[in-house]
């Protein structure tokens, strides 16, 4: 089968793999449609970042060369004979991450952490493997394309409940790429009443409203996007989100942020920032990061997502043939800042 695999920067190659055999308390999934991640790019762009070379991953047993894609949807075309929950033909959405399995939620969202597609073979190809404890059950009804946009909008769910949000609370988001975009979804979910959404990029900012921002500011068109964002809440965010991953919005999170309020990091940062302990002392700001999802935040964003409960048709900007991966979708998301989710469309593959 064709595959779309990591085999260093700059270099995702589609080529022909086999599947690797199925262990017992695995199911092949046929992969329908798969998302590419800001993960993912930053490992084609500046990786390896999670991706396991010249070692093997010591909780999925993969190394790179590797499959890429750890956002996607399918359908069970075989079991394992230890596998009890699910059966061939029942549709599933995958949640990737691969954890020791030894502390509840509640103690340890990670417990260690690894992802199928990026530190094993993942869903960039027709076929993958997946553990059966990996495995989220859909309604046969509900669309394969939108289920392919589930894990990236666990992310935010979880962002969202990390900043401890209420009803009726005000939001900053600093980024408004495609996790931006679903934390101003998952924040209007959640209760907020005032969600601004900053950022750069016109386009983005657009897709923000759509996705559920009230307000948008660019930091081009004002003087002080920090004043400007306090104004607009009537004197500050409850809850800020930095999604952008650089110095200056890490900054303006905190600074935006009410005393006693939550600033929550959820991008990833390709390099090292500095920070200025006190200004989280001086202002009375909280800070905190989330990277992925607990178990219990994967299956609750399942059923917002396939309940209509946020929507996110729009997230999902264009669909791509798995040979156009790299051209048209890795290339383009690099410089197309109107692109916010490219799904692969992997229906038609063998």
């Amino acid at each position: 089968m064709k595959a779309a695999v990591w085999h260093g920067v700059k270099d995702i190659r589609v080529e022909d793999v086999d599947l690797k055999p199925a262990q017992d308390n695995e199911v092949v999934v046929r992969v329908a449609y798969a998302g590419i991640c800001g993960s993912d790019l930053h490992e084609y762009l500046e990786g390896p970042v999670f991706i396991p070379v010249d070692r093997v991953d010591e909780l999925t047993g993969g190394e790179a060369p590797l499959t890429m894609g750890h956002e996607f949807s399918g359908v069970i075309e075989s079991v394992g004979k230890d596998v009890e929950n699910y059966k061939v033909g029942d549709h599933v959405s995958v949640n990737p991450t691969v954890t020791h399995g030894e502390s509840p939620d509640d103690v340890d969202v990670y417990d260690g952490y690894s992802f199928i597609g990026l530190s094993c073979d993942g869903g960039f190809a027709a076929h993958v493997n997946v553990p059966e404890s990996n495995l989220y059950a859909l309604p046969e009804d509900f669309s394969l394309q939108l289920a392919a946009t589930i894990e990236p909008t666990a992310v935010a769910v979880q962002a969202v409940k990390e900043g401890g949000l209420k009803f009726g609370q005000k939001v900053a988001i600093f980024g408004a790429g495609p996790i931006g975009v679903l934390v101003a979804a998952a924040a209007k979910a959640a209760g907020a009443t005032k969600i601004v959404a900053v950022d750069l990029s016109a386009v983005r900012l657009e897709k923000a409203l759509t996705m559920g921002a009230t307000d948008v500011v660019n930091p081009s068109d004002v003087a002080d996007p920090v004043a400007k964002v306090r104004e607009i809440l009537g004197g500050g965010a409850d809850v800020s989100f930095e999604v952008a991953g650089v110095q200056p919005t890490f900054e303006q999170a905190i600074s935006v942020t009410k005393a006693r309020g939550t600033a929550v990091i959820v991008s990833i940062f390709a390099h090292p920032i500095t920070f200025d302990p006190m200004q989280l002392m001086n202002a009375g700001v909280k800070l905190t990061s989330t990277i992925a999802y607990s178990r219990e935040t994967f299956q609750q964003t399942v059923d917002l997502v396939s309940s209509g409960q946020i929507n996110v048709e729009p997230v999902i900007t264009d669909m791509i043939g798995l040979d156009d991966v790299v051209e048209k979708g890795f290339d383009r998301l690099s410089t197309d800042k109107s692109q916010a989710k490219i799904l692969i469309d992997l229906t038609k593959e063998d």
